[in-house]
């Protein structure tokens, strides 16, 4: 599917819509440009688990879990990397295979450590429609 945004208050939203649906076990896998709106996705997300911890980036510390939701949260952000077997050293696979639902920012990243049935969100930015439009593409690998 795909989905367009207006605002930062609607990719907010398509989150939210997203996290009030998900379902233990689920990874979700979110690839796009610096600044199109990975983190403000994820934010959504979490409202719609509803975790009501701030919810941020966790670029320095590779992963955030969140536990206050409806189920936990377990949000990665693997731009520093430089080797995707490091995220053994964390027990990624504890977390892909456990009760929570993952959000993996810059996923492309580890693409060969992504569970298969993953869902793909690729975001995108086209300045011609606007600084804040985003095309928002969802879809199940």
């Amino acid at each position: 599917m795909v989905y367009e945004t207006w605002s930062r208050e609607e990719t907010f939203q398509l989150g939210k819509t997203f996290g009030e649906q998900a379902c233990a076990g689920q990874v979700w896998a979110l690839t796009g440009d610096l600044g199109t709106g990975k983190t403000v996705f994820t934010q959504g997300f979490a409202d719609g688990l509803s975790i009501t911890e701030d919810v941020c980036s966790p670029t320095f510390t590779i992963l955030q879990v969140y536990e206050s939701g409806r189920l936990p949260l377990y949000h990665f952000d693997v731009y520093r990397i430089g080797d995707p077997e490091e995220m053994y050293e964390i027990g990624v696979e504890e977390y892909f295979y456990g009760q929570g639902v993952c959000l993996v920012e810059w996923a492309g990243m580890i693409e060969e450590l992504l569970p298969e049935g993953c869902i793909q969100v690729v975001i995108e930015k086209d300045p011609e429609q606007g600084f804040d439009y985003r095309k928002i593409t969802v879809s199940s690998v």
